[in-house]
């Protein structure tokens, strides 16, 4: 059953980016399932996912730190070039300090998940976009 939170944001275009094809399928499917996202998009390549920005035009973006073609922060960095209103979450496996911190200097970054994600933490991305 879909909740009143989940109702006021339900119509979301979202981006996953993470490396891991298994990563974003356990993600995909704990998206779809909680009834968050309108259309969830998958990439491995974060490069593939900077061309797609203005033409899907996603709200959300969940972002992994750690990827070979460019990290995190740089797709951050370059989402500067793009015309796009999306807002990122993170979420790593990085549990650095320095990362949280670092994060905070990003204005897109709206919260900061460690993986896994879970029905949980789907709950609590909920709360946080829609406090945003």
């Amino acid at each position: 059953m879909i909740g009143p939170l989940e109702k006021a944001i339900q119509k979301l275009d979202i981006f996953l980016v993470d490396d891991q094809k298994i990563t974003n399928f356990i993600n995909k499917k704990l998206v779809s399932v909680t009834g968050i996202g309108k259309k969830v998009y998958d990439f491995v390549n974060p490069l593939n996912a900077l061309k797609e920005l203005e033409e899907k035009k996603p709200q959300l973006i969940l972002l992994d730190l750690n990827m070979p073609e460019i990290d995190g922060w740089e797709f951050l960095e370059q989402m500067e070039n793009y015309n796009t209103d999306a807002k990122v979450i993170i979420v790593t496996s990085s549990t650095s300090r320095l990362d949280v911190q670092k994060a905070k200097n990003y204005k897109r970054v709206i919260h900061y998940l460690t993986k896994p994600l879970s029905t949980g933490s789907i709950e609590e991305l909920i709360q946080v976009y829609s406090a945003k």
